[in-house]
């Protein structure tokens, strides 16, 4: 197995070392493969495209599926190419705008939640650092440790590159409030856009067309340290480019309503998937839980 690993990743950092106009043919290729002859997860692709879009043609979804398996093949090729990246290229490739917003609160000695979802490239947001440019502030990713080992380790290292740095879900809390007690500067990162676990059925929304639980870890957390919510609203602009626009969701959770931020935030992403619904992640079995009737 380590073998086996270590020969995979031999094989990654000498393709990454490719100009990513290179790596797009191999991309090209591989969508032919996924998509038409292994048709890697195509039935819940199109069950949850139908259901988020049930007003549109076979032919409009069928559009979409199409062009959502050719990005996600584009993102495997663009996060290979990370591995060699230079702080140039990557800034030419995501840019930030409105950073100010996080700026300004952290001029206050305000933290704050980045919360995003699995849409454009999420990988990119690495380089979130090289616009903060600021040593005394600790910018996270949060991740859900993998089965394997050596995928851990590939994708730990890779969202490390850039001087941030990454902690487990289930230690976020924990780790968090050790920087903040400690009077630290700490602002993280996390994907809220997938299926809680069935023992974390605590709220639910309308979301695509469909009754839909939401994960509410990034308020919560908000809530009881005081950290400033915010969006992050990305848009592909072109193959291999990307803008991400920071949006203030809330910087007084306490005072809120609970739960009212985190229905803000599931508006705020719907709103990006349906700019072109073609960039989220739909292989993902967003709906597999149901709502228990009383």
């Amino acid at each position: 197995m380590i073998i086996i690993y270590y020969l995979t990743y031999l094989v990654l950092w000498t393709a990454a070392w490719l100009p990513l106009r290179v790596l797009y043919l191999f991309s090209d290729f591989t969508y032919l493969i996924l998509y038409y002859f292994i048709g890697y997860r195509r039935k819940v692709v199109r069950q949850n495209i139908a259901n988020s879009f049930p007003q549109m043609s076979e032919n409009e979804r069928k559009k979409i599926e199409k062009r959502f398996y050719r990005h996600f093949c584009d993102i495997f090729a663009e996060t290979i190419h990370l591995m060699h990246i230079s702080e140039k290229e990557m800034m030419s490739r995501m840019k930030f705008t409105n950073i100010e917003l996080f700026k300004q609160y952290s001029e206050q000695g305000r933290n704050a939640i980045w919360m995003l979802g699995h849409y454009g490239n999420w990988e990119y947001m690495v380089c979130s650092s090289l616009y903060i440019n600021n040593r005394d502030i600790t910018l996270a990713g949060v991740y859900r440790k993998q089965k394997n080992k050596f995928i851990n380790s590939f994708f730990l290292k890779l969202r490390t590159k850039f001087n941030t740095t990454e902690i487990e879900k289930n230690q976020l809390f924990r780790e968090v409030y050790k920087y903040q007690k400690a009077g630290k500067h700490i602002s993280f990162a996390m994907m809220a856009d997938q299926t809680p676990s069935k023992r974390n059925l605590h709220y639910w929304s309308n979301f695509l067309n469909q009754d839909t639980p939401v994960l509410v870890g990034g308020e919560r957390i908000a809530r009881k340290l005081d950290f400033v919510l915010i969006y992050v609203d990305i848009k592909k602009i072109k193959r291999g480019y990307y803008e991400a626009t920071l949006k203030l969701i809330d910087d007084h959770v306490g005072e809120s309503a609970e739960y009212e931020d985190t229905e803000k935030y599931i508006r705020m992403m719907e709103d990006t998937i349906l700019h072109d619904p073609a960039y989220w992640l739909w292989t993902h079995k967003r709906w597999k839980h149901k709502r228990e009737l009383s």
